[in-house]
Order: structure tokens, then C-alpha cells, then sequence
């Protein structure tokens, strides 16, 4: 392979819209660059980017893909990144490592619901952006509507500079603006004078502006987002992709000190520090893991600055060294080995498990250290269980495998329901996850919604009484508690005191009381649930010289503290959500609606990048399925997050029904 130089490099993320042909020209363009002999397909299971068997399955991307093209003494890496939301994870770690964001927009589909999310991520990164309209000369293509939508979408700052060479579909040629005449060439010259004060005195002027400046002038404005260029093309007929590639490698911006990705000082988010100067010490982030059979873990990396050979390194996160012995450039799933990557490059190193999706590796520990991925929260969640016994020691070590290559998965065993709950975007997503599982690790699991974290506490005082006496032929087993009970401060917990007078209960017996109280607590009462925020006082109770010993106590205070609760007025408690929810303006009565029926209370709403913003609080146990309803009731274009707020209690005519629930379960475990 030719050596290139930082200057050669052009790091470009094709995002947007399922079935808006990210993939289908990414194959393209490998065989324009003589990469490929032939181009690969998706439908025919042929794609060098799509290449993962659940992906030929589908037909559809589901994980980033990174591939290398030379165009014109260039290099161009293309990140191809999924375009359906389930996915939007991969979009947000793939999108980090560009230096400039590509929306796909199919001529024949206009804008779609996807469209805009992974434009905003664009946006939130602060990083150059083009548009690509896409399939131009397709059956049903309408590129004037469509340049049209993305105007009045994004901006009138999008200014077409490839544009169809003549109107309506089948489609034969593309003009280039910037160094063709054709309707739109005036409108683009203005709009980039308009960006320089000195062009725009000289086309006031009426003098004519050089090559030179255009092309000048539209490298600078497309680097600071002032100006977001529009290009077109057909993946399949090849129409207007080798103009496009020519305005990637003539007017994009290679690798520069501005990267997507925070940067501070080692293990002190808190505390910015510089970017190093291209030309400076190694420094790398890694953006994505990838867990081949054969290979083993294999991480893909961003560098950020100075140069890098098979060497020992440091892995900023840990303060450890880790050794590099063999560095590769990732094309789909292969990796080609290299001897040196420099500044600007993708690169992949295998075999090194100690490393995580957004670690940092540098020089040396004391160096710098890149901030983690803006990855939005997963918001749908199963309970599984694995189908077969032996798999129970096996499944958590196969899903923190699979967590450390998604930023949107995660996984956790619930404190209080004792499940283990699985979390992603979406059910498309989970599923994708658990084939992956049962593929990979051979673990197979069944699943269900899993159980809502109820508490049990009390609203009055009372009092509890037991005495636990057992005789069995040798030695008995005595003890007798009267214990009293009153609501605690939400969040205190249990707050037990000893008011023993006069040796009634020896002093050596409290522990056993409290150990009895404590365990009666994670057991619960009422329904199962633990019990919280209680104030207990031991003030009575009795012995015996012989036959009273500490698991007799225990058994006691266990008791009477459940008889005690059981008179203090009961209730359960619920999660509350915080909740934000995105959707268009023609959805808006149908989600309000929907959500006063789900007990939800909106405390704001508002306008954010065209899309409605709805803020409030909302029970947890009615939005375990929301995603699912959600996109129901916006067509797709609805987007939400939740994080846990606090516990209220639940209202008494729903009461009784999670009581009977609960206890419904029960007996089945039994």
C-alpha cells in the first residue's frame, strides 16, 4: 500500500435514513478506486461493509463498518454507519471518529425519521457536514422536492454544488458547480463570498472570483459549518460518485487538532487540557470493539496525533502499558497488517483485553485522556434467564463481552427483583443482542418484562408483639420482643434503637433482634418487597436463663416486626421517571393524551430542533413498554429518555392488583 501523509487523509461517516444507500455506495466506491474488482451487494450477501451474518440476514446494517478507499492520491476512510435508530449507537461512536458527517438522503424517500436524529448528532459533535442526495435516477426520484425538504430542514445554508445535468429520473450525468457551468453555479458562488469579507467586497464588485478562491473559500466554510454542501449521485448506475469522491478529496478537511471527543486531563473529566498539535505525541481513542472467534477482541482506533509502530503504549484509563505487536487497517472484516500508521488514520490492534470502546491510548498516562461518548441512555429492557442450567456461570461473562462492544447495551442483576435485566434501544435491538449471544456463546435465554422494583413502608405507628417459644425434648429455644414502629425520613432506611430498661432483654441479644428486623425487611411484608424508612424501638420483651440463645431472637424480632408493620398502615411504593420526549408537532395531542392515561404529569413543553419536547415525571411500571407505543403513535419519528427520579406511593385502587400480583408470582417460583 502507498504511504500517506495526514494532509492525504479524509475521514468521512455516511449517515442517515435506513434505505437511503449508505451501503450500496460504500461498495461502490470500492470498486470505483480499483479497491474491488466487482462491487459488492447487499441483497446478494456480497457487501464488504455489511458482512456480519445477522446483517446479510436482515438486509440492513446493524454495526459500523470501516473501509479504505484511495481516490486521487488521497485516502478516504468511510464509516458506514446503520440507519435504523435501534442502532443509533453505533452512529454516535462511528460518527466521533470522522472528521466530517455525510447525510445520506434518498432522492426517491426525502427526509426520514432517522434523518434528523443522526443530523443533530452531527450538530451536537460541532463537525463539518454535507449532504448526499442519493438513488437520483431511481423509478420515483424527485430531487427538486427533495432539495427543497433539506432547505427547509436544515437550513438555507445547504447550497447544492453537484446537481443532476438534467431534470426528473433515470438520470445519465451530474454537474459540478464548482468547476462546471449550470443553473445554481451564481447562487453558490454568492452564498460562499458571503463567508469571506473579502471575497464578498470583490463580488460586489462585480469581479470575477478565481478557481482558487472558490475552492478556497468553500474548504474554509465547510470546515467552520458555514457553509453545508449538497452533492448528488446513483450508487447503482455509478452516476456522480467519482464527482463526489473528487469533491471529498479536492475540498474536505483532513485531520486537524479539532476532534468530536472532550479532552482532559488523565481521570479528571473536570479538568480540560489541549488537544496535541497533529504533529505531536501519539494519541489514539478507541471507537469500536469488535470480538472476532478466531482473533479474538479487536479494538479500532482514531489517531489523533504523532505517529505509531508496533510498540509499548500507554492505556490511559488504567495508568497500565499495554503492547502493541502488530498494528492492522481495518477494509469490512478484513484487517490488512501496517508498520506504521500516522496522525489521521483509523487503525485496529487485536489481542489486547484489558481495552474498552472509548479508552484513550497515548504516550504516557500523564498525558491527556478523551471523553467517552455522548451514547443516549437504553430505554427498553428485558429480564432474562438462560434455557439451560449449565449456562448460569456462562451468561454474564457473554453479555459483559457483548456490552463492551455496544455503548447502548447494558446489563445489571436487580437488587430487589433479583433479575438479571437486559437494556437496549429498542426490541429490534435486544433481539439483535441475544442472537448474538446464542450465535457467539451458544447461551440461549427466555425472556419477559421485567418486574417493576416496588418498596413496601408504612404511614403510621404501631406496635408488634411475638414471643417465640419451642420445645423439643433437650435443650428449648425462647425469646419474646415487643417492638414499635413509626415512619422514617424517605431515604434513612431503617433506624433501629434500643429502649431495653431493666435487663429485660440482655443487651448481647439486640444484634440478633436487629439481623431478625434487617432480614424481614429484604423479604418484605405486604407484598414481597423490601420495606424502607422505618424507625423500629425494642422497649419490652423477656428471656430465658437456658433456652433463650440469639437465633431465638432473631426469629422473634423477625416476627414482631412484620405484625408491627402489618398494623402501620402499609403502602407500596413505586419508581417515578423523569421523562423527555421528542416528536413532531402532528403527534403532540395523541403522546399528551397518551400519557395522562399512563398517570403522567408534563411539567414543560417546548420547541427544540423543529421536533415538540415534552418534560414531566411518569410511573415506571407504565412505560416498560413505551418504545414500542411510542413509535406507534408518531410513525417511527418519536424519541424518549428516562431516568429514575424517586419513589411516591402507589395510588390504593392499583394497590391491591400489584399485591395480588405479586403474590401470584410467588407461588409460581414455588
Amino acid at each position: 500500500m502507498a504511504k500517506y501523509s495526514t494532509e492525504d487523509i479524509r475521514n468521512i461517516a455516511f449517515i442517515g435514513d435506513a434505505d437511503s444507500g449508505k451501503t450500496t455506495l460504500a461498495d461502490r466506491i470500492l470498486k470505483l478506486a480499483g479497491v474491488m474488482g466487482h462491487a459488492g451487494s447487499v441483497t446478494q450477501k456480497t457487501s464488504v461493509s455489511d458482512f456480519d451474518e445477522q446483517e446479510q440476514q436482515r438486509q440492513h446494517s446493524i454495526y459500523t463498518a470501516v473501509l479504505r478507499a484511495p481516490w486521487k492520491n488521497k485516502q478516504i476512510h468511510i464509516i458506514d454507519t446503520p440507519g435504523y435508530p435501534d442502532f443509533i449507537g453505533e452512529v454516535v461512536t462511528g460518527l466521533g471518529a470522522a472528521d466530517t458527517a455525510v447525510l445520506c438522503i434518498s432522492a426517491a424517500g426525502g427526509v426520514g425519521v432517522n434523518t434528523r436524529r443522526t443530523w443533530q448528532l452531527a450538530c451536537d459533535y460541532g463537525m463539518p457536514r454535507a449532504i448526499l442526495v442519493t438513488k437520483i435516477d431511481s423509478e420515483h426520484a424527485e430531487y427538486e422536492k427533495t432539495l427543497a425538504q433539506v432547505v427547509a430542514t436544515f437550513g438555507k445554508n445547504c447550497v447544492p454544488v453537484i446537481i443532476p445535468a438534467e431534470p426528473g429520473a433515470n438520470v445519465t450525468a451530474v454537474t459540478n458547480l464548482l468547476t462546471g457551468e449550470g443553473e445554481g453555479r451564481q447562487e453558490l458562488i454568492e452564498s460562499l463570498a458571503e463567508t469571506d469579507d473579502r471575497l464578498m467586497e470583490k463580488y460586489l464588485e462585480d469581479q470575477e472570483l478565481s478557481e482558487e478562491e472558490i475552492a478556497g473559500a468553500l474548504t474554509a466554510a465547510l470546515a467552520e459549518g458555514a457553509i453545508v454542501p449538497v452533492l448528488c449521485c446513483s450508487a447503482e448506475s455509478e452516476v456522480g460518485v467519482a464527482e463526489v469522491l473528487d469533491v471529498i478529496t479536492s475540498y474536505f478537511p483532513g485531520p486537524s487538532p479539532r476532534v468530536n471527543l472532550a479532552v482532559h486531563k488523565p481521570g479528571s473529566p473536570e479538568e480540560p487540557a489541549e488537544v496535541p498539535p497533529v504533529d505531536g505525541p501519539f494519541s489514539a481513542f478507541v471507537f469500536k470493539i469488535l470480538t472476532d472467534p478466531f482473533v479474538g477482541k479487536i479494538a479500532f482506533f482514531r489517531l489523533v496525533s504523532g505517529e505509531l509502530t508496533p510498540s509499548t503504549v500507554s492505556l490511559v484509563r488504567t495508568g497500565g502499558k499495554v503492547r502493541i505487536n502488530a498494528l492492522l487497517r481495518p477494509q469490512g472484516k478484513e484487517q490488512e497488517p501496517a508498520e506504521e500508521l500516522v496522525a489521521g488514520e483509523i487503525g485496529a490492534v487485536a489481542k489486547i483485553e484489558d481495552i474498552s470502546l472509548g479508552d484513550t491510548l497515548a504516550d504516557g498516562a500523564d498525558a491527556i485522556e478523551f471523553g467517552g461518548f455522548p451514547a443516549p441512555t437504553p430505554m427498553v429492557s428485558l429480564a432474562v434467564s438462560p434455557k439451560s442450567r449449565g449456562d448460569e456461570g456462562r451468561i454474564s461473562t457473554a453479555l459483559q463481552k457483548l456490552a463492551e462492544e455496544d455503548a447502548t447495551f447494558e446489563f445489571q442483576r436487580h437488587r430487589q427483583t433479583k433479575e438479571l435485566v437486559i437494556r437496549g434501544m429498542s426490541s429490534l435491538h435486544l433481539d439483535v443482542v441475544l442472537s448474538r449471544l446464542k450465535r457467539r456463546y451458544n447461551v440461549e435465554v427466555d425472556t419477559k418484562v421485567p418486574d417493576v422494583a416496588y418498596l413496601e413502608t408504612i404511614t403510621a405507628g404501631a406496635e408488634g408483639h411475638y414471643r417465640h417459644k419451642k420445645q423439643t425434648g433437650g435443650r428449648g429455644q425462647f425469646a419474646e420482643v415487643y417492638i414499635r414502629i413509626e415512619p422514617n425520613e424517605r431515604g434513612e432506611g431503617l433506624e433501629f434503637i434500643d429502649e431495653i430498661v431493666g435487663g429485660k432483654i440482655p443487651k448481647n441479644f439486640l444484634p440478633a433482634i436487629e439481623k431478625g428486623v434487617r432480614e424481614r425487611m429484604e423479604k418484605g411484608v405486604v407484598a414481597g418487597y423490601e420495606v424502607v424508612d422505618v424507625k423500629a424501638r425494642v422497649h419490652d420483651g423477656s428471656f430465658h436463663q437456658v433456652d433463650s440463645d440469639e437465633a431465638s431472637f432473631k426469629i422473634a424480632g423477625s416476627r414482631c416486626f412484620a405484625e408491627a408493620v402489618s398494623n402501620a398502615k402499609p403502602v407500596l411504593l413505586e419508581p417515578v421517571v423523569k421523562f423527555e420526549i421528542s416528536i413532531p408537532s402532528k403527534s403532540m395531542g395523541d403522546v399528551t393524551s397518551d400519557l395522562s392515561g399512563r398517570r403522567g404529569r408534563i411539567s414543560d413543553t417546548g420547541v427544540i430542533a423543529g421536533m415538540q419536547v415534552i418534560t414531566g415525571e411518569v410511573p415506571l411500571a407504565e412505560v416498560l413498554t413505551y418504545s414500542t407505543e411510542l413509535r406507534s403513535m408518531t410513525g417511527g419519528e418519536g424519541a424518549y429518555t428516562i431516568e429514575f427520579s424517586h419513589y411516591a406511593p402507589v395510588p390504593s385502587r392499583l394497590q391491591q392488583t400489584v399485591i395480588t400480583r405479586a403474590q401470584a408470582a410467588k407461588e409460581e417460583q414455588k
